[in-house]
Formats: structure tokens, C-alpha cells, sequence
């Protein structure tokens, strides 16, 4: 295992060792972009110009066209210079090289230019071209160019890797009435008899990557951001919305952008701040400079959104400010590096998040936003180390996941808590200005921190980001009569060979008038506490109470009564997300002793965050890990237990989080006629505020559990007035239908790339698909559901690959399901390994759903 990560860590050094010693070793043309060929270019190509011109017509459809000049400087030529161009040879209609038109070979996804056109010094390449619709997410009323990792390639040639930046300069030629945004400041605009062209200023130096421009019918709003203005587009229609959003959109960004440049000392290292709402974007948000972009339903809130709504908004914006800082500034050379932009994008974030609502507010967050995702992964035999090996470009969105978002800045507060945070903080600035507007590797900044700190990073390292998998901590005290004689901790790998995750945490003793907080540095697998040794016995022991250590920790059974009378928030936090977890492990609860005590917190837990923690606990036991016929049989209480805990409640929000629990656990008719008659009268029940999202929500879950499909959800239509929010509804009907031939032809539709567009829509239709109450017929899809994922890889975004399987198995608790995971895996002995892991982690509670229900 360490022997793959090692070779991974020093193969640039290996690759370029061998091409300086024979530098005319041919590079072989192949798909995607592979770490050879990427290795070669970064030694012969640099001072690249991008100048790029599309032409977007929209009569009944819309349709681009490109056209592109590539000025760069060749050092040696001493073979044939391949462009990255993901296309058919029809989309390819023009090449000259140095004013002189050149044939060349297009192949495996590479024009490939004979040396007889290149000399060494400046060289220019002139494409006509029509790029891919794809990557260009065409829309009838607007479009979005999303590149990352390596979707640049499939709409203009180009040198499409993140170690050989490049300045672009656009030109846009969009409708009448279109607005346009793109990296760089608008220059000028020209009318002409078929539209307005835009036109840019050069770019900053990015990779082709961040490279990126939306057009369409938007609406723009402007407002200074210090002393630079700001330009925001968004297609929203809901004026209350709208009016309760713009303003704390841009405070937002105002509040990342001042954070950021005071602990970095960098001030904002792009020309322009810029960004747009993108109605079911993909993703959050896409950090491209200038012009980032997001998902329209995370900026724009309304009265009716919950504090963690609010703080999600606040961390969402400040992530993708990070990365101008971390990525955007400073890019990783090549993308098994990846988790190093988003790790400091995340871990900025929460420290922004720490800034504006305080530490305490801060812990909690950290806690429950990273440790239960990172966990998701970690405990399956799907998961991955943080820094992984990745040979091709083409793979790069499998790496891409939970365990780079989560486990990353869970390791690097670590890190920090091991240097220091002053030291941390003079290492990343180093970091920073070494190597802005350049690239950079996790050794490079290792060697940098390793300066700032007398411990062996290098040691450290190689646990936390080269391997895999979580500890498991367990504990054993002894008693002298009353007093502690002995306490041992102990910590064993969950998974897979013998390994230590040095770490340090703490541990409560509490006691009837008091607590005793006891530090925890876990530094070898057994730790003896000298220092509680003659204690007093305690009521029992909380582990983790500051929510700093990563692994299953133990959960003393004589706490289980006291759970909501602990004081802090973090703790009972802690305390629940370690009880989850030892169920899943089949440790101290079974999942009905567990539901059972998490109700119980439906009227005594009041922190917000923690209430939300445990309802989707409760959601996730119910639906999981309750068998069918005792899930019918606890209904009517559970649904009566969230009811009258909503009228106990006091805080609104509170409120709120029971009823949509409520609305997704109902299954008695009492129950569902209550949800049918709110919903059609639009009349929330006392202290609730419900929006237009949430009666959309309403309504499909009225459609699953009744006969009223197509009414409800026409009647829902009726009420909304943004178009894309209507067609949502239109796409999502097939897959509520009661007729399950149209079900089925909902799923077989996606075979068709075309219908699988808009992920976000494809992903929420095959939840309901694969809904409880749907499994019995939808359960023969899931061979040809895994059949279909290394398409869903090669077509779809970075995402889409695990949010196509979660929303597939995410659900499944029967044995033949998890039966037609393993014939598949048995069956494709080679298979791409990364997404084997994504469909181990993806049925990992299909499998444990098999030992845990009865």
C-alpha cells in the first residue's frame, strides 16, 4: 500500500529525470491527458495566450461556434506537438500553424501538429471549430462554460492541464438582450444585425480549468465591494426573495474577501470579483475568477430558511473565495493534488464561518459538517487516501469526493493544532507568495511547513494523507474502590494494515457537581492517563467532547440516560454522532434501541444544528435500518412524537425541522391527509414559515405516497412562476408515476446523454425512483444502473458518478440488493478501481443493513 503512494508522490521527479536525459523520446498519443504527456509539455511550453471568439446564435435552439488563436513559446522541438481536443474530426474545420495551413493528425483526442510546422520560439496555432454543447451546459435562455477537471478540452483546443497557465482574451457574439460574464473586465460591446458582441480584457494567468463565461437572459446587479465593483447575474423571479438576498450576497463576499486578505497578506489577486446563480448548477459553487459560479437555491433564501441555511450560504460563499487564494493563485501542478485546493478552501472557510458567528457556533459547525461525511467514506472498503495516484487526466473527477471535502480539513486542523496556529499561518504565507500565480505540489508545502515546526511532518504525512481508513479508539478503567486506578486508551485501524494516527482530543469525566476535562495526546496506539489516576469515580465518561478527534470513539452505555442533559452543544453533538456510528458498526446500540433514545431528543434537544444532527439520524434508522413491517408498525407514534415536539418547540426554525421530518416519515393515511391538506391550502401549521420550496417539496412527497400524482404536482406548477423551476417539475414527473412502465421509461431515458443534462434534476428523480415504496419494481434497474457508471464518469461532471449511485442505493436495505453489488464487482474483476471504491462506498449501508435489520 505505502509502496503505491510513494512512487505516485515522485513521479514528476522520475518523469522528468528521463526526459532530460532523452528528450526525444516520443510521447504517445492516447486519450485524455496523461501524466507523460503532461510532464513533457510543462518542460518545452510556456508564456501562453489564449484568444478566443464564440459565436452563440439561439433562434428555435441554441448553437456556438469558435474560433481561437494559441500564441505560446516552444523551447525544443523534437517531436510532433499534441493539442488537447475532446471532439469528432467534423467539429474540427480549420488548422493553420505559423500562417501556414497545416494538415494534421486528429486521433485519440489530440490534433497533432507535425514538427515541419513548429519552430522553436513563439509559435501561433489559428482553430476554427464548434465546440461541444456539453461542457458548454447549453440552456434555451442561457449557458455556462464548466471545465473542471478536464472539460476545457471538449470545447476548444488547448493545453489542458493546470501546470501551464495561460492568459485568455475573449470575444462573444450572444443575442440581443443576453448578458455575459467571463473572467476578465469587460472591455467594450458592439451591436451588429445578429447581436452585441462582448469583449474582454486579457485574463489573469490561469489553467485552463478556471477558464470559464456564462451569457443568457439574466439580470445584473452591481454594488462595490471595497473599492472594486461588482457584478452579480442571476435569473430569479421571486421579488421577496430577491430583496431578502442581494445584499447579504455581496456582504458575504465582502466579509470572505477582507478575512482572507488579512490572514494571507495578499490582497485579492484577480482583476475583477464577479459571479452568477445558476438555477440546479452542479455543483455549490465553481471558483472561476470573476466570474464564480453557483448554485441559484444556496444564494437566494428567503424568510422561511433556517439558521443552517444561513450559515451554509455564509461557508458556501467563503469556500469559493478561499480558492482565490488557494487554487486560483496558487494551483496544484497536477490534479492528485486536487484536495489540496479544496481542503484550504474548506478549512478558510470555517475560519471566515469562525470570524463572523464565534468560535463556540464555529466548533459546532466544524463538527458536524466534516466529521459525518468524511465518516460516510472512511468506514466503507470503498474508501481512498486524501492524496491519491492518478496516471490520466481523464480520471481526475473520480478523485473528487467526501474524503477531500471533509477528512481534508479534519487533518489539516490537526495540523495546525499541531504546529501551532502562528507557525500554521507563517508557513501558508510562505507557501502562498512563493508560488503565486504559479503551481505547486503537497510536498512542496510540506517542505515549507516542515521550517515552521520542530515535528516530523514527513512521518505525520504519511498516515493522515497517504493512507486510508479511520481509527477505532476503545477504553478500559480499572477502580480502587472509588477512585480511578487505571484509564487506558487505546486505537486500532478500522480497516487494513497496523498504523497510528497521532492526534490529540479531550475526554470528560463527569461527575453530579462537576466535570473534569482531561487532554488526550495520541501518540501511540495505548495511552495510559497518569493524570486522572486517583479520581474520584465518575457518573460516566464523554469521549471527544471538543469534537478534535477523528475515529469511532467509545460511548459509555451509563451516558445514554444523561444525553440531553449535557451541557455544551459540541459535546452532545459529539456524543450522538458517535453513538450513529457504533450502530453502523454494530457497537453498544441496535438501530431500534438508538431510534428510540433520538426521539427522546425531539422535545429536549433545542440547539438547532443539533436537532437537525439527530432528525436526520432518525430519518436515516427509520428508512435504513428498520424493517418494512416494524417501520409500518412505529409510524403512527413517530409521526404523533414529531407532532406534538413541533407544538413544544419554541424557535421557529426548530419548528420547521420537525415538520419536514414529519413530512418525510409519514406513512399512516392520518398523517398523509394532514401534509395533503397543508400543502393544498398553503396553511403551515402554528410557528412554521413554509416558501415556495418547501410546498414544491411538499407536493413530490405527496405524489410518492398517493394516487395524485400528476394533479398535485400540475397544481404546484400552477403556482410557480419561474420557468426553470416549472420544467424541474416537468422532468421529475415521470419518475413519480404510478404506472410503472413509465417509471421504467423515466430510467431508460437516461441512457441518453442528452437526458442527463441537468444532474441535479436526474439525481433527484432516481431518489424518488428508488424510494422505499418504490424498491419492488425498481430494484431490476440496479445491474443496469452499475452498468451504466463508467459512461455516467466519462460524460458527466466531478460529482456526478457518486450522487448517480447515492441516489440509487442510498436507500436499499434488502439482501438481493446487496447481492447484485457484489455479483457485479465479482463479475468485473478489472474494473476501474477508483469507481469500484465510489460503488463500495455508495452500498456500504446496504450492507450493513443486512446484519443490522431484523
Amino acid at each position: 500500500m505505502m509502496k503505491k503512494y510513494i512512487i505516485s508522490s515522485v513521479l514528476f521527479i522520475l518523469y522528468t529525470a528521463a526526459y532530460a536525459q532523452n528528450s526525444n523520446k516520443p510521447v504517445k498519443v492516447e486519450p485524455g491527458v496523461s501524466l507523460q504527456l503532461a510532464t513533457y509539455r510543462a518542460q518545452v511550453i510556456s508564456d501562453i495566450q489564449y484568444k478566443l471568439s464564440f459565436n452563440v446564435t439561439n433562434s428555435s435552439k441554441v448553437a456556438v461556434n469558435g474560433i481561437e488563436d494559441i500564441d505560446f513559446n516552444l523551447k525544443v522541438i523534437d517531436q510532433p506537438l499534441q493539442l488537447d481536443f475532446k471532439q469528432t474530426t467534423e467539429n474540427l474545420h480549420k488548422v493553420t500553424v505559423n500562417g501556414k495551413l497545416a494538415v494534421v493528425d486528429f486521433k485519440d483526442e489530440h490534433i497533432v501538429i507535425p514538427v515541419k510546422y513548429l519552430h522553436a520560439g513563439r509559435n501561433i496555432a489559428h482553430l476554427e471549430f464548434t465546440p461541444a454543447p456539453a461542457s458548454l451546459n447549453i440552456n434555451t435562455e442561457y449557458l455556462y462554460a464548466l471545465f473542471v477537471p478536464d472539460h476545457a478540452r471538449t470545447v476548444f483546443p488547448c493545453f489542458d492541464q493546470p501546470d501551464l497557465k495561460g492568459k485568455f482574451e475573449l470575444s462573444m457574439n450572444v443575442p440581443t438582450g443576453w448578458k455575459v460574464l467571463s473572467n476578465g473586465l469587460k472591455r467594450d460591446s458592439v451591436v451588429n444585425k445578429i447581436g452585441v458582441t462582448y469583449n474582454f480584457a486579457n485574463s489573469d494567468k490561469l489553467p485552463t480549468y478556471l477558464f470559464s463565461f456564462t451569457a443568457g437572459e439574466y439580470k445584473s446587479v452591481k454594488q462595490k465591494l471595497g473599492k472594486r465593483e461588482a457584478e452579480f447575474l442571476h435569473r430569479e423571479t421571486d421579488e421577496k426573495k430577491i430583496k431578502f438576498s442581494t445584499d447579504s450576497i455581496f456582504i458575504a463576499h465582502q466579509n470572505a474577501i477582507s478575512f482572507l486578505e488579512e490572514w494571507t497578506g495578499i490582497p485579492f489577486p484577480f482583476q475583477k470579483i464577479g459571479f452568477v446563480a445558476i438555477p440546479d448548477f452542479q455543483f455549490g459553487g465553481m471558483e472561476h475568477p470573476g466570474e464564480v459560479q453557483y448554485k441559484a437555491s444556496s444564494l437566494f433564501l428567503d424568510e422561511g430558511a433556517t439558521k443552517d441555511q444561513f450559515i451554509g450560504r455564509a461557508n458556501l460563499i467563503s469556500h469559493e473565495t478561499a480558492h482565490m487564494w488557494f487554487g486560483d493563485l496558487v494551483t496544484m501542478r497536477w490534479f492528485n493534488d486536487v484536495w489540496m485546493k479544496e481542503v484550504f478552501a474548506n478549512f478558510m472557510a470555517d475560519k471566515v464561518t469562525e470570524k463572523m458567528m464565534g468560535t463556540e457556533t464555529f466548533n459546532l459547525k466544524f463538527l458536524q459538517d466534516h466529521y459525518p461525511a468524511a465518516y460516510g467514506v472512511d468506514r466503507t472498503q470503498g474508501t481512498n487516501p486524501i492524496r491519491q495516484q492518478l496516471d490520466n487526466l481523464q480520471e481526475a473527477g473520480s478523485m473528487y469526493g467526501n474524503i477531500i471535502y471533509h477528512k481534508a480539513p479534519i487533518m489539516m486542523r490537526q495540523l495546525e493544532l499541531l504546529m501551532g496556529k502562528e507557525n500554521f499561518q507563517a508557513g501558508i504565507r510562505e507557501y502562498l507568495k512563493k508560488y503565486a500565480y504559479s503551481n505547486a505540489t503537497w510536498p512542496d508545502l510540506i517542505a515549507i511547513l516542515s521550517k515552521h515546526t520542530k515535528f516530523n511532518l514527513y512521518e505525520w504525512n504519511k498516515v493522515w494523507v497517504n493512507q486510508p481508513g479511520r481509527p477505532v479508539f476503545n477504553y478500559a478503567v480499572k477502580y480502587n474502590g472509588s477512585k480511578i486506578s487505571n484509564l487506558t486508551i487505546t486505537q486500532t485501524p478500522e480497516y487494513g494494515e497496523n498504523r497510528l494516527w497521532p492526534q490529540a482530543f479531550e475526554i470528560t469525566l463527569v461527575y453530579s457537581n462537576h466535570n473534569q476535562f482531561v487532554q488526550v495526546n495520541m501518540n501511540n496506539e495505548k495511552v495510559v492517563l497518569k493524570q486522572v489516576e486517583g479520581m474520584e469515580k465518575p457518573l460516566y465518561i464523554l469521549f471527544n467532547t471538543n469534537g478534535m478527534g477523528y475515529g469511532l470513539f467509545p460511548t459509555d452505555k451509563e451516558a445514554t440516560l444523561q444525553w440531553y442533559n449535557i451541557e455544551k452543544p459540541l459535546q452532545r453533538a459529539s456524543t450522538y454522532i458517535a453513538a450513529y456510528e457504533n450502530m453502523l458498526a454494530g457497537r453498544y446500540f441496535k438501530p431500534d434501541e438508538l431510534l428510540n433514545l433520538f426521539s427522546k431528543g425531539l422535545t429536549l434537544e433545542t440547539n438547532e444544528m443539533n436537532l437537525r444532527l439527530i432528525n436526520g439520524y432518525i430519518s436515516n434508522i427509520y428508512w435504513n435500518f428498520t424493517a418494512p413491517a416494524t417501520r409500518s408498525s412505529i409510524a403512527t407514534k413517530l409521526e404523533q412524537m414529531l407532532w406534538d415536539a413541533m407544538q413544544q418547540q419554541f424557535a421557529a426554525n426548530n419548528k420547521k425541522i420537525m415538520f419536514k421530518t414529519y413530512q418525510d416519515i409519514a406513512l399512516s393515511p392520518e398523517a398523509k391527509a394532514n401534509i395533503y391538506s397543508i400543502w393544498q391550502k398553503q396553511q403551515a401549521p402554528t410557528g412554521v414559515k413554509l416558501a415556495e420550496d418547501d410546498y414544491t417539496s411538499m407536493a413530490l412527497s405527496i405524489a410518492l405516497k398517493s394516487d395524485t400524482v400528476t394533479s398535485v404536482i400540475k397544481q404546484q406548477q400552477a403556482r410557480i412562476t419561474n420557468a426553470d423551476r416549472k420544467k424541474r417539475l416537468d422532468f421529475l414527473m415521470p419518475a413519480l408515476s404510478l404506472d410503472v412502465k413509465e417509471r421504467d421509461a423515466f430510467f431508460n431515458s437516461l441512457h441518453e446523454r442528452s437526458n442527463r443534462q441537468k444532474e441535479a434534476w436526474v439525481t433527484t428523480g432516481l431518489s424518488y425512483l428508488n424510494h422505499p415504496l418504490r424498491q419492488s419494481t425498481s430494484i431490476k434497474h440496479l445491474p443496469e444502473s452499475l452498468n451504466m457508471l463508467e459512461e455516467i464518469q466519462k460524460t458527466g461532471d466531478i460529482f456526478f458518478p457518486q450522487s448517480w449511485l447515492g441516489s440509487i442505493f442510498g436507500n436499499y436495505q434488502s439482501k438481493d440488493a446487496a447481492q447484485i453489488v457484489r455479483d457485479f464487482i465479482k463479475a468485473h474483476p478489472n474494473y476501474n478501481p477508483k469507481l469500484k471504491g465510489k460503488i463500495l462506498q455508495a452500498a456500504d449501508n446496504v450492507f450493513r443493513a443486512e446484519k443490522l435489520v431484523n
